[in-house]
């Protein structure tokens, strides 16, 4: 172990899963760092403000393939809403605390009417191709975004985002060397950005979230099996990339406190918010 910490995997992880469990509550039932903007990699292609100088209630648009997918902004109850006129096939996520999540010009449904699901879990995939089933009026492939709060007004989920701070808050594994539920929401969206994970954004690390992350350790040296398994090799690698943002100690795929510490401080990079 880099500094004689003495954590263990398991204790951090049970550590993480207790994280969750206590929340961080907003008084109106919903955690605050449960939300975040899942289309951080898409470009915008139609602001707020372009949807409402055209007459619409207002929405944001992000360009992308069709079939690509579409991650809850927060937890909530699903319903599905077939050919919603000029929106297509919509998908609407009714969270705890009131508000609501839409999904417009949609290909495909990937949950049944009533299912709940975590944050960043995938409730559909992307449409938009003009004339295709579940376009709607699109003229291009896109998802058009926008929320509703509990007064049934529509607003902009980037300014509700603002409001809450922004996206999900920086991991205090930084300071203290103790990686927790922030700390792996965190690593889950840099592996949703850059990895290839589709689960939820829910701080509890799982087959799915090691497996990305062998995925992405690829460029830090790791050449062991994709098997969400992680090992001596997965942590070596993850040290090497912590050396890269002030880890100074042994590579010897055994995490202690300096280890994580590093590893925090790429992941605190605001891009991963």
């Amino acid at each position: 172990m880099d500094d004689g910490g003495g954590i263990s995997r398991r204790t951090l992880l049970s550590g993480a899963g207790l994280a969750v469990a206590g929340g961080l509550v907003t008084p109106g039932g919903a955690s605050a760092a449960s939300f975040y903007n899942p289309f951080t990699a898409y470009r915008i292609t139609g602001t707020w403000e372009q949807h409402r100088s055209r007459g619409s209630l207002g929405g944001i648009d992000y360009g992308m393939a069709v079939g690509t997918s579409l991650p809850a902004a927060g937890g909530g109850v699903v319903t599905n809403t077939p050919d919603n006129g000029t929106g297509g096939h919509t998908v609407t996520i009714r969270h705890d605390n009131g508000y609501r999540t839409q999904y417009m010009h949609l290909s495909r449904f990937l949950l049944a009417n009533g299912a709940r699901v975590g944050t960043g879990g995938v409730v559909g995939l992307s449409g938009g191709q003009p004339g295709a089933p579940g376009s709607g009026s699109s003229t291009g492939p896109h998802v058009h975004w926008h929320m509703i709060d509990p007064g049934g007004a529509r607003i902009n989920p980037l300014t509700y985002l603002a409001g809450i701070g922004g996206g999900l808050p920086k991991t205090s594994t930084e300071q203290d060397g103790v990686p927790g539920a922030v700390f792996w929401q965190r690593a889950q969206n840099w592996l949703r950005l850059e990895a290839g994970y589709t689960g939820p954004i829910d701080g509890v690390p799982g087959a799915n979230t090691y497996a990305a992350m062998q995925r992405a350790l690829r460029a830090y040296g790791y050449t062991g099996p994709i098997d969400g398994a992680p090992g001596v090799g997965t942590w070596a690698a993850a040290q090497r990339l912590a050396a890269r943002w002030g880890y100074t100690g042994p590579v010897d795929g055994v995490m202690g406190p300096n280890s994580w510490r590093g590893f925090a401080r790429f992941l605190n990079q605001d891009r991963y918010d």
